[in-house]
């Protein structure tokens, strides 16, 4: 996990940060499956579906993709 992010470019980051936070604040409020790992499934797919969405926001937007090596 270390070596993924630390190779992530600062946009990336940021704005994967803000789904992320987003997902945590969706599964904490609306998730309640008194189970651990139900739970975190739902967030991780929560957080992939939103992260989706804000990729193809910002592809919409024209601004150039974000690469991991590059």
């Amino acid at each position: 996990m270390y070596s993924l992010i630390h190779k992530l470019h600062a946009g990336i980051t940021l704005r994967e940060g803000v789904v992320l936070l987003i997902a945590f604040v969706i599964a904490e409020l609306l998730y309640k499956f008194h189970s651990f790992s139900l739970e975190c499934a739902a967030f991780l797919a929560t957080w992939y579906v939103l992260g989706g969405i804000a990729a193809w926001l910002h592809a919409l937007a024209g601004r150039p993709s974000d690469r991991l090596n590059g």
